[in-house]
This record gives structure tokens, C-alpha cells and sequence, in this order.
């Protein structure tokens, strides 16, 4: 007997992670994919172009004002992606960076809670501080660098209030993510490295990141993480951390020289010590039979070849 297909509903559905999800769900597992997103950023093309293989809804809306609970009729899970990401600038509007993440989270839960809908929620692994050894979901020693981290850390800590009061919701700790989407954006660390060595400007590194190692998550592992979680009905209330591989800046720099073998390095003082040096454990996740097949060299690849065009009149 097949399994009846899902009804997902996703927010911030044309950003750089929701405009690859809504095209690369498992059509096995979903059916119709409801689309909210308020179009702040304007990304209108993450629109163009939707493949056939699904019925799909748009909604322009924002989370934090909208009547949640009427959107939520006949939903089946709900994949909340709707956030202020960049962790840099979210020092110069930190309470924006709030009402979006946290408050616009809450809004979301709650209307989760009263439908009985299954949620989502991509938190960041940015809300682990550095250490001597790995960490993983047990670690306690958390100092966010970023109001983005903070906002993070704090929306897990509402999800985790409502569990006893029977919401179902999962928790993904994502590695800074990399690769390609039609709704991509670049001010990520290898996707803003990546622009500026197209442009033929020095990649600008902070000195005292050069040999840092962070967590970072291909866009690839990330969308195939979402489908695992819905195949798997993993709402439990758990939390995972997701990530492909845990690089130095060094890493990465090294990686985008050898599409870009002119590119340069210009060390620079960072206005603040945001991603202090730690590496993260992913087996948790992966002990529940996921594996990921993303890789730094391919999504560094792929993102170069859609500015092919630029890097050639660039030089």
C-alpha cells in the first residue's frame, strides 16, 4: 500500500535555501508544496520555471503578521526557512534580526501547535563556542558570536518549551551552507569568496580566521537532510547537527585557486571575532543512515561555471 503523499508549506521559500528545496523535494514523499514568502529580497526569478512534478501554491505574506493558523489547513508539515541570515550584518540591526528569527518563529510554532502540524526548523552551528574538542548536540558550553546566533539559540529554546505541550518539531543545527540555487546569495564565506575571486578582487580574510575551522554544509546534503526528515518522520524533538565537511579558511581559499589560480589574499582586522575555531559532529544524524555526497570542490565548481561568463570578462 503506497504511502499518501505530503503537503508542505515553506517559508522563506525563495531564498538561497527554499528556492533549490522547492524544486528538489522527493516527489515519492510530497505532493503539493505551499510557497510564503514576503519577497523582502525581492527574489521573484526563484519563481521561474517550477518544475511539473509538483502542485505548488504562492503566498506573499510575512510570518510575523500573517494569519498563520488559516495557511495551515490542510497541511502535513511545515518547513520554516524564513530568517534574517547574515550573521555579520545582523550586528547593525539585531533587533530586526529578533522580530524576524525569533518573534516570526514563534508565530509559526504556535500556529504549528494549535493545527497539529509538524515543523521544521533550521537553527545554526554557529551557537556552539570554540573548543578544545568537537562538539555535538550535548554540549552545553553555547556563546553565540552574532545576534543572528543568539536569535537562533533562542527560537530552539521556545520550540523546546512547547514539547510537553505536544509539538512536533525537529531541530537542524546547519553548517554555513554553500552551492548554487536560483535564489543564491554571497555573503556566506565561500560563496562571497567565490564572487569576489569571479570579479578578480582579493579575497578579503580576517587575520585571525586564516586557520580556523568552521562547519559548512553543501547545499546539496542539505536539501537531501530535509527529504531524510520528512521519509523518516523525525519530529521528535530532536536536535541534529547537519554539515558536509569542517574546513579551514585556508581550505576554501585553496579550493576556489584552482578554478581561479589569479586570485589573491588580502588579510584584514574583523570588527568582531564572529566563528571562533571549532569543529562539529555530525554522526548522530548520520548513525540514523543518512549520508552526505556533497563536496567543497564540486559546489565551489558548479557556482563558478553559472559566472563563467563574468570571470571571463573580468580578466
Amino acid at each position: 500500500m503506497s504511502k499518501q503523499k505530503l503537503t508542505v508549506l515553506v517559508t522563506g521559500a525563495l531564498g538561497h535555501i527554499g528556492s533549490r528545496l522547492i524544486r528538489e523535494f522527493d516527489p515519492n514523499l510530497v505532493e503539493k508544496v505551499i510557497l510564503l514568502d514576503n519577497l523582502a529580497t525581492q527574489r521573484y526569478t526563484s519563481l521561474f520555471n517550477l518544475p511539473d512534478k509538483f502542485d505548488y501554491e504562492f503566498i506573499e505574506d510575512d510570518v510575523r503578521t500573517a494569519d498563520m493558523d488559516s495557511y495551515l489547513k490542510g497541511i502535513d508539515a511545515v518547513i520554516h526557512l524564513a530568517a534574517l541570515t547574515d550573521a555579520e550584518k545582523s550586528h547593525m540591526s539585531p533587533q530586526e534580526v529578533e522580530s524576524v528569527n525569533l518573534e516570526g518563529t514563534k508565530k509559526v510554532a504556535d500556529a504549528c501547535l494549535r493545527q497539529k502540524i509538524k515543523l521544521f526548523f533550521p537553527s545554526t552551528t554557529s551557537v556552539y563556542s570554540s573548543q578544545a574538542s568537537r562538539v555535538d548536540e550535548t554540549s552545553r558550553e553555547l556563546e553565540t558570536q552574532s545576534p543572528y546566533a543568539k536569535s537562533k539559540l533562542m527560537a530552539e529554546q521556545y520550540l523546546w518549551d512547547l514539547k510537553s505541550q505536544g509539538l512536533r518539531y525537529v531541530i537542524c543545527r546547519f553548517g554555513t551552507i554553500f552551492g548554487p540555487s536560483i535564489g543564491m546569495r554571497f555573503h556566506t564565506a565561500v560563496n562571497k569568496f567565490i564572487w569576489q575571486a569571479i570579479l578578480g578582487k582579493p579575497i578579503t580574510v580576517w587575520k585571525t580566521a586564516w586557520e580556523q575551522k568552521r562547519p559548512y554544509l553543501d547545499l546539496t546534503d542539505c536539501v537531501a537532510a530535509i527529504n531524510f526528515i520528512l521519509e523518516k518522520d523525525l519530529f521528535d524533538g530532536e536536535i541534529f547537527n547537519i554539515l558536509t565537511v569542517n574546513l579551514t579558511v585556508q581550505d576554501i581559499v585553496e579550493t576556489i585557486k584552482q578554478f581561479v589560480p589569479e586570485l589573491k589574499v588580502d588579510f584584514v582586522e574583523s570588527p568582531i571575532m564572529n566563528q571562533l575555531s571549532y569543529e562539529v559532529d555530525d554522526s548522530k544524524f548520520k548513525r540514523l543512515g543518512f549520508e552526505s555526497v556533497g563536496n567543497l570542490e564540486k559546489g565551489v565548481s558548479d557556482s563558478i561555471e553559472l559566472l563563467e561568463r563574468i570571470k571571463a570578462n573580468a580578466n
